[in-house]
């Protein structure tokens, strides 16, 4: 390796800072994690059942999403311009029409990641005289990108809908547009929107509401098509966003919506066209990927049953879960102490369990958490061994 820079103020000042965050418990590590499967992974030499990806269906290797990948990878490696310019392969092309199929919706539109999708989309949206309110709880690019528009930024409570009401009450003549945006599953802690309630208020005030389906995409609805399916509001929802990160088993991420829309977006989201395009090859997983959830329902009942299997197990530990769906796969244990969520997580790495530590400032202080997100692959005598592995180690260091 290169002799490392000298060092000047600013590493004096990066290197008290950094003091700071391991003192508080917030200083972060990179690791090195090979998957061995979509249920086990190799973490910095230690061998582990891993309850910490997003990858819900096991689509990262299924083997129709791995051929598809490899027949393009095969003879090109990246797209080699952004999509607004020679970037956009007919691979982008293909997947973009399978989404919108997929969505039951006119148009969409391929961003080069899920943050750049809503990043792009918030701030091509909301204008300087619009009002946007965003849950506080929802994901930062969410965040960042209501902050990063030019509308006045409101914050609401999902606990406190009728705060909600009463604000946008308060203002809905003050701004030329207003926007609610929020997630549909709230990647933290398995719980979900109430988009109905929100699709009632956005009529009643004229409002439009923007819903993240990242973490919905594949895992909620008859069909897979997110919350905004089971919920019954899809023809509601005039924007939705999603990833071909999590579910779908990729990368990458997407808008549906309108023609209109999906045109707008390709000549005013900066974080689309000021970016290269995905590559050929994972859009051709995309693809296949979307017609795996179409044709293999079951691997979705069987991710649900196995999330009321693990939270009926917790229950049983006396554990403390943050109350969620039954069937919803992200499951949140909830130590509140950063110092002790982040011990219990490296006693079940050792133990060869990877159940990581999620502290602020992800989530508020006090409430930091294990965050166990369960795939479809996982046997119930691996969620058996886990929920009791941890059980023991959480007791014994509360002693």
């Amino acid at each position: 390796m290169s002799e490392p820079p000298p060092n000047h103020a600013l590493d004096q000042r990066l290197t008290t800072a950094l003091e700071h965050l391991a003192a508080i418990h917030q200083r972060r590590t990179r690791r090195c994690v090979e998957a061995v499967s979509t249920t086990e992974c190799v973490l910095d030499g230690q061998r582990c059942l891993s309850f910490a990806t997003n990858d819900y269906l096991g689509l990262t290797r299924h083997p129709k999403v791995v051929a598809a990948f490899s027949a393009v990878a095969a003879t090109q490696a990246g797209a080699g311009a952004s999509g607004l310019i020679a970037g956009r392969s007919p691979y982008h092309a293909r997947l973009e029409e399978v989404l919108a199929e997929f969505e039951e919706t006119e148009s969409a539109i391929l961003f080069p990641s899920g943050f750049a999708a809503n990043m792009g989309t918030l701030t091509s949206l909301i204008r300087s005289h619009d009002a946007v309110f965003c849950d506080r709880e929802n994901h930062a690019s969410l965040i960042d990108g209501c902050r990063a528009s030019p509308g006045k930024f409101f914050v609401y409570d999902r606990a406190e809908l009728d705060q909600l009401h009463a604000s946008i009450g308060r203002r809905r003549h003050d701004f030329g547009a207003l926007f609610i945006v929020t997630d549909s599953v709230f990647s933290m802690d398995g719980t979900l929107a109430d988009l109905p309630q929100l699709c009632d208020m956005a009529d009643r005030f004229g409002a439009t509401v923007i819903v993240d389906e990242a973490h919905g995409t594949g895992v909620f609805g008859a069909t897979g098509r997110g919350v905004s399916e089971l919920q019954h509001v899809s023809d509601r929802i005039s924007v939705k966003i999603g990833a071909l990160s999590k579910t779908l088993g990729g990368l990458g991420g997407f808008v549906v919506g309108s023609i209109t829309l999906c045109d707008w977006l390709w000549n005013t989201a900066r974080s689309q066209f000021f970016s290269t395009a995905l590559p050929p090859a994972v859009c051709a997983a995309a693809a296949a990927a979307v017609q795996v959830i179409r044709n293999e329902p079951e691997r979705r009942r069987t991710l649900a049953a196995r999330s009321m299997f693990a939270r009926q197990l917790l229950h049983e530990a006396a554990l403390d879960v943050i109350p969620a769906p039954p069937d919803s796969p992200i499951i949140a244990v909830l130590l509140r102490e950063e110092e002790l969520a982040v011990r219990v997580s490296r006693q079940m790495t050792a133990a060869g369990y990877f159940i990581p530590a999620v502290r602020p400032p992800t989530v508020a202080s006090g409430t930091s958490r294990l965050r166990i997100s369960l795939c479809c692959d996982h046997a119930e005598e691996q969620i058996r061994s886990a929920v009791y592995q941890l059980r023991d180690v959480v007791h014994s260091a509360r002693r």
